[in-house]
């Protein structure tokens, strides 16, 4: 069994690795719903290929079952990365109680495909040094006690808010106490894909904005004044009067 971190959504986002293992199961099943059908041109040919949109947790353990009963291997294909919001934790649980192995082969997140559309660094010196990917309660889970909007906001770091563009408005209203009506703000919908969209503005006027421009599902919310551009320090990875192992400021690398 083979868990593999799809991607955001282009289907040559795929890592080597990922595209070489779909390429050997016999079985596929993939989110249907997040995940481009041009990607399971991959698969050998004669493969079985399963939506899993549609379906609960028990019939895909039951694929699962299947497979290995057979002898086949299974890869199992998740939109962005393994480690995000991925439900495989309860897939993995059922896999051990069966006694079936797997391998996880991490994708490319959707806030660092997020980041690459809007062509900026997420972490700039002495603006922003620190990421917090969050979300908010919803109707799947909710979120600890402890790990709240107001609680990272606090800090002052950029956040990539996931799962969340349904309730932009509860976002911005949190938030704006903490980093102020006029911190920028942008949603990337769909990062990645042929109909990705950008909005930007900032907290002070995302809501309106996103009224007549309506974003419904899909997206990542990044907050902070990182996103600001303009001038920010230099990093002092390549400025020549900064001593590192591979070069010194008197310029002897040897």
């Amino acid at each position: 069994m083979h868990f593999i971190g799809a991607g955001p959504g282009a289907a040559d986002l795929l890592t080597l690795r990922g595209r070489d293992i779909l390429a050997r199961c016999r079985v596929c099943l993939f989110a249907g719903s997040l995940i481009p059908r041009a990607m399971l041109a991959h698969c050998p040919e004669g493969a079985r290929i399963v939506d899993t949109a549609p379906m609960s947790l028990d019939q895909i353990e039951a694929e699962f079952a299947a497979a290995a009963a057979a002898g086949l291997d299974v890869a199992r294909l998740h939109s962005g990365d393994l480690s995000l919001y991925s439900a495989v934790a309860e897939q993995i649980r059922r896999l051990e109680r069966l006694g079936i192995d797997y391998t996880m082969t991490p994708g490319v997140p959707a806030f660092a495909a997020a980041a690459a559309a809007l062509g900026q660094e997420l972490t700039l010196p002495e603006i922003a040094q620190s990421l917090v990917i969050t979300r908010i309660s919803g109707r799947a889970s909710a979120m600890p006690a402890g790990e709240t909007l107001e609680g990272f906001a606090r800090t002052g770091a950029m956040l990539a808010v996931h799962l969340a563009i349904h309730a932009i408005g509860a976002v911005v209203a949190r938030l704006v106490p903490f980093y102020g009506v006029d911190c920028p703000v942008a949603v990337v919908a769909r990062a990645s894909w042929p109909d990705q969209r950008i909005v930007r503005a900032n907290l002070g006027t995302i809501e309106a904005v996103l009224a007549g421009d309506k974003v419904e599902r899909t997206a990542v919310i990044l907050v902070g004044p990182g996103l600001a551009g303009g001038a920010a320090r230099e990093s002092a990875l390549y400025d020549a009067a900064y001593d590192r192992r591979f070069r010194s400021s008197a310029g002897d690398n040897s």
